[in-house]
């Protein structure tokens, strides 16, 4: 009888893991935006999912051939489109770094989608392809970051000589030389963004502030698995956390 009791409240614990509801598990929060797909809901960090968005020191080129800070810029966007209004989430499991991964909508729109359909993250294809018709449409209209030129956000954190730029059809020659030079990777995209985030270290992600001991030492070439944070709130909701020296 033990045993059976045991089996049958197994066999309920995977009947409810299954079902729809708590595969959908609604919040409505008014979050805290860490970057364009990743948000702060105090319980909760929520990765916005089937979207890949720049991170925080991305840079792009725009129209002109001229780097900026697009990362930066498509924050503003979600936070400008959002404007402390409420948030409704399903969220619909998790990923290795923590974070829940969720669908928003504010006011019945799908902000993963507003984020796509304008040019301001990618469909994340590896993991879905809802968002694909968005991508296709903000591609035709040169919208966001489609008006001039750009590196994939997930080619972007392990980028090297062979990362593929995409963009507008007026990407200059020089595009993959601007986008990988040192000097973009070296520099902070922002004078508040100068914490040093590196993914390679051997105990799992370490995020750096300017005094610590370690800092100083850290370059942050292209292709070194390092990236700038804006806060350690935003490197904390990368899944990194702070050394201790």
């Amino acid at each position: 009888m033990r045993v059976f009791t045991i089996l049958c409240c197994i066999f309920a614990v995977l009947v409810c893991a299954n079902s729809p509801t708590s595969r959908a598990d609604p919040r409505v929060v008014v979050p805290r935006i860490m970057d364009a797909d990743t948000v702060d809901a105090g319980a909760f960090k929520i990765r916005l999912n089937g979207i890949d968005a720049p991170e925080s020191d991305q840079r792009c080129l725009d129209v002109q051939g001229k780097v900026w800070s697009c990362g930066l810029e498509a924050t503003a966007k979600l936070e400008a489109y959002s404007h402390g209004r409420p948030w409704s989430c399903e969220l619909t499991g998790g990923d290795r770094y923590g974070r829940s991964l969720g669908t928003c909508f504010i006011d019945g729109e799908d902000v993963n989608r507003w984020l796509v359909r304008n040019g301001w993250a990618l469909a994340f294809r590896r993991y879905s392809t809802v968002y694909v018709p968005d991508e296709d449409y903000a591609r035709e209209h040169q919208l966001g970051l489609w008006s001039g030129a750009f590196i994939a956000p997930w080619d972007w954190r392990h980028r090297g000589p062979q990362t593929i730029i995409l963009g507008a059809y007026q990407v200059p020659t020089t595009a993959q030389r601007d986008l990988l030079s040192p000097t973009v990777a070296g520099t902070p995209p922002s004078p508040s963004c100068v914490i040093k985030g590196n993914f390679n270290s051997r105990s799992g992600c370490i995020y750096h502030v300017p005094g610590g001991q370690f800092y100083d030492r850290l370059t942050m070439d292209p292709g070194s698995g390092r990236r700038w944070f804006c806060s350690e709130a935003e490197a904390q909701a990368a899944g990194c956390r702070r050394s201790k020296l």
